[in-house]
């Protein structure tokens, strides 16, 4: 015998949701154009149904999620939920609803690789649209834990949590790029030493790759000399072609970072660890089907580029 069905309402699961995107009581109620109490009553309705407390109910400043353990841990399942419903009202609509996924990843990796598979996803998955975010690796992985729309990640891991998951797609080496016969260029062994007294273009901080060449400095027993700081690395070739100093770049094996710009490149091995990207999701999430579409398909593009 099969088990019995519970009793939820798509109201109750929204009330849900909305508190969740928006973390207080108050404005979940404005956008769902409800009172508070109101509000109060289908989450109370909820949380008897589920037999567990969802949300955090002391009054004042707090830090963090609104929601308890399990409230993060049902999250998903209740945005899939209404998602469904969603589905199921529009089954016999004239088109198909339009799923959306939204992804936060670096600058580097929307510009050189994202756009291309992004464009590749749309033309086999017609219905489902995924919405890109350029942000550094911290706030990408700040934001996974704290914004509930946010389906992945695609970045080099920062400081990830013990509640994100990561899942590995390929590693780059770095690079030196200079302005074609700049002196480093000639030098028959680049050491990060030789390096450290030129002005240095690099990430800014809070992107894994700055911590990488700072870390690679630190253990060679340089201090590098940074002239400037830039998120974009389309501006910081740019300026290296200009002659505003030399950088530090992770590079793909096709060239698609320095072709057609005028910069001379010399490989530095593994003076500084691989940069390595990947998938970040929110641990003991199972991601809602779009989601997954397009992490399958992010994955089989990278092995079969490894391959």
């Amino acid at each position: 015998m099969e088990p019995a069905l519970l009793s939820v309402s798509t109201d109750q699961i929204a009330a849900f949701v909305e508190l969740a995107r928006q973390g207080s009581l108050r404005k979940a109620a404005g956008e769902l154009f409800i009172s508070e109490q109101g509000l109060r009553c289908r989450l109370l309705a909820l949380e008897q149904r589920l037999g567990t407390a969802l949300y955090l109910k002391q009054r004042g400043i707090r830090r963090g999620s609104l929601l308890t353990a399990e409230g993060r841990r049902i999250l998903p399942h209740a945005i899939d939920f209404l998602d469904r419903a969603r589905n199921l009202g529009e089954l016999f609509a004239a088109a198909p609803r339009v799923r959306e996924v939204h992804v936060a990843a670096s600058q580097y990796l929307i510009y050189y690789v994202l756009i291309d598979a992004v464009k590749r996803f749309h033309a086999r998955f017609p219905q489902i649209r995924i919405r890109l975010s350029s942000r550094t690796e911290q706030e990408i992985e700040a934001a996974l834990l704290s914004d509930p729309d946010l389906a992945l990640g695609i970045a080099a891991p920062y400081d990830p949590s013990a509640d994100l998951e990561y899942v590995h797609l390929f590693s780059m080496d770095w690079s030196v790029i200079a302005p074609p016969g700049h002196p480093l260029l000639k030098r028959r062994r680049l050491t990060l030493e030789r390096i450290a007294g030129e002005p240095l273009i690099l990430f800014e901080r809070g992107s894994t790759g700055r911590r990488h060449i700072v870390e690679g400095f630190q253990r060679a027993g340089a201090s590098p000399r940074i002239e400037m700081e830039m998120t974009n690395t389309q501006v910081i070739v740019r300026m290296v072609e200009a002659g505003l100093g030399v950088s530090i770049v992770p590079l793909l094996p096709g060239g698609a970072v320095t072709r057609g710009v005028k910069v001379g490149v010399r490989r530095l091995g593994r003076q500084i660890e691989p940069i390595r990207s990947g998938i970040l999701t929110r641990r003991g999430e199972t991601p809602a089907p779009a989601a997954s579409e397009f992490i399958a398909f992010v994955r089989k593009r990278a092995a079969a580029r490894d391959g």
